[in-house]
């Protein structure tokens, strides 16, 4: 057992157990959730929520460069990304990192050194920290790259994606746009859009570049999907390919089609809280209200997580339970992990605490591990602590 990890009963708080809220104490032993007898925490008054799956995140881009012109070392932004997850309530976290023709922090070489640091700071991490690869479709020739990577780092999850027509559309009718896209890679409007047509060319390669991909995938257990699909034949196309995990759809025609083949739906949070997408997309919450949405994910804002599941409440679109569960239970089932999402007996003893008045996380347990720690929690766990130790004396 590792010597950071607790021992303790939580008492007096709500738990979120079989779908619903109950006065039910969870005692964590050994990293995991246990019936063994362990001293007392007095939790009355808040909430103990199994802990946050997130299934895509890019909020990590913003430690590692604060300022576009200022980035720092990885591993400070990882830190720093570990931090800001565990505060927000999250036990578990794919970081979405791009592996993209368009270079730069978008590019091959920037996936292939986040996940070489990455693996050097794993270690020291509190949250489960692991990568989301978003691969561009149109990468055909870094195809032995791409598996190579994935075996060597133990990567997961992929999804795919394809910005091309996008680029194609800003270039004819927005050039200003395309001008901020380029300047973000360093680059003029001219080379990134030399850069777009190389890409263009590889169209033809790309269905077995993908099938190939697949292939591999299944073999290696990497679950996939695909990200921002713009209508429901994009997301059958997918789906017939193996990509069961449809990541943002901009309308609701891909939603039904992927709900309709049993496929999983995920949004972003933020799209929930700020009340629709800043892209100017599909409502999320309507999505929600119509069943077709299974899973919220942080998208750029960890907080997000866990107001949207209060937000979806409020808007009476769903009960609580239902609404956690769609930052931990169902993102637990989408990624085929059976050692988290709930707070049953002898599973990951991942869990957070909440104030039910003001939605904020005080608390978060990562493996049996404090990870976050404040307000009333922390002063109601170190007078816990305290008590064992003087009656032990």
């Amino acid at each position: 057992m590792s010597r950071f990890q607790v021992s303790m009963r939580l008492t007096g708080a709500q738990a979120l157990c079989d779908g619903e809220l109950q006065d039910r104490p969870i005692t964590i032993s050994a990293g995991l959730i246990s019936s063994e007898p362990q001293a007392d925490v007095d939790l009355s008054g808040y909430l103990l929520l199994p802990g946050i799956i997130d299934l895509h995140g890019d909020a990590f881009e913003r430690h590692i460069a604060p300022r576009p012109s200022a980035p720092f070392p990885v591993d400070m932004g990882l830190r720093g990304t570990d931090r800001d997850a565990a505060a927000n309530g999250v036990t578990t976290a794919w970081l979405a990192q791009s592996w993209s023709w368009e270079g730069g922090h978008r590019g091959p070489e920037a996936a292939e050194e986040l996940l070489a640091a990455l693996d050097q700071y794993r270690s020291q991490s509190l949250t489960d920290l692991r990568i989301q690869i978003r691969c561009e479709t149109h990468t055909v020739d870094t195809h032995d790259r791409l598996i190579d990577t994935i075996k060597r780092h133990n990567v997961d999850y992929v999804v795919f994606n394809n910005h091309l027509e996008e680029a194609l559309f800003l270039a004819r009718e927005k050039p200003e746009e395309i001008a901020v896209w380029a300047k973000k890679s360093g680059r003029t409007s001219e080379e990134h859009m030399a850069l777009v047509r190389a890409a263009f060319d590889q169209s033809p390669k790309v269905p077995r570049y993908l099938c190939s991909l697949v292939e591999q995938f299944e073999k290696l257990g990497v679950r996939y999907g695909s990200h921002d699909d713009p209508d429901g034949d994009t997301r059958e196309r997918y789906s017939v390919l193996g990509a069961r995990v449809c990541e943002f759809p901009t309308a609701r025609s891909a939603a039904a089609v992927a709900k309709a083949v049993d496929d999983h739906v995920v949004m972003g949070a933020p799209n929930v809280v700020r009340g629709g997408s800043q892209a100017g997309n599909i409502k999320a919450a309507q999505l929600v209200a119509d069943n077709l949405c299974d899973a919220l994910v942080s998208d750029y804002h960890y907080p997000a997580l866990c107001k949207a599941a209060f937000r979806l409440v409020d808007d009476g679109l769903c009960d609580f339970p239902k609404a956690w569960a769609m930052i931990s239970t169902n993102p637990a089932k989408i990624m085929q992990m059976d050692d988290r999402g709930t707070l049953d007996v002898g599973k990951r003893a991942d869990i957070v605490i909440v104030n039910p008045d003001t939605h904020a996380v005080e608390g978060t347990i990562v493996g049996g591990r404090i990870s976050h720690l404040t307000g009333d929690v922390a002063h109601r766990v170190f007078s816990a602590t305290d008590t064992k130790r003087i009656a032990a004396e």
